[in-house]
């Protein structure tokens, strides 16, 4: 049985091209990979269009199993739990990443990755996160887009790669 991660951009356009490319993708590593573990992190449009595919796709395949990493709240409530448990089968926080405080999502990404097998990316090479201001001035800073950093680890330790992104 085999594992497979979602990481994308916080904004995608979610168009009807996107949403067949992730159906089909997901088949044919359910079908000829074996993959029936399929891990989520939060706050992109992304993983909320993967998550929403991958639960109609369990009607289908119902042996498959949706795990949400959380990169925040090491200890969580029964009411939050079971919100949770609405889209997904489970949810669990890495080790390490309650202790990385800014990085934590990072963090979160690299233990996604790890546990896989597979990584699905929606990654732009030329896309930039939106600039964003130092709290004493007027000087604005280019942030790191936290896929690129995903993709780069995920390229480091030679996971097989499939990205959704096409020009």
């Amino acid at each position: 049985m085999k594992t497979c991660c979602f990481i994308g951009h916080r904004n995608v356009e979610k168009t009807p091209e996107l949403c067949e490319k992730i159906r089909e993708t997901v088949v044919l590593l359910i079908e000829k990979h074996n993959v029936q573990n399929f891990l989520f992190g939060s706050k992109s449009k992304f993983n909320s269009l993967c998550v929403e595919i991958v639960n109609q796709i369990k009607k289908q395949y119902s042996k498959i199993k949706l795990t949400y990493f959380r990169s925040h709240f090491p200890y969580i409530s029964q009411e939050y739990k079971n919100y949770l448990l609405e889209d997904f089968d489970d949810t669990l926080m890495p080790k390490g990443v309650e202790n990385a405080g800014k990085a934590s999502y990072v963090e979160r990404n690299q233990a996604m990755i790890k546990e896989s097998d597979f990584c699905i990316f929606y990654f732009d090479e030329n896309y930039q996160p939106p600039l964003r201001k130092l709290k004493k001035g007027f000087i604005a800073i280019q942030p790191k887009s936290g896929t690129k950093v995903a993709y780069d680890f995920a390229l480091k330790t030679k996971k097989r790669i499939i990205n959704l992104f096409t020009n």
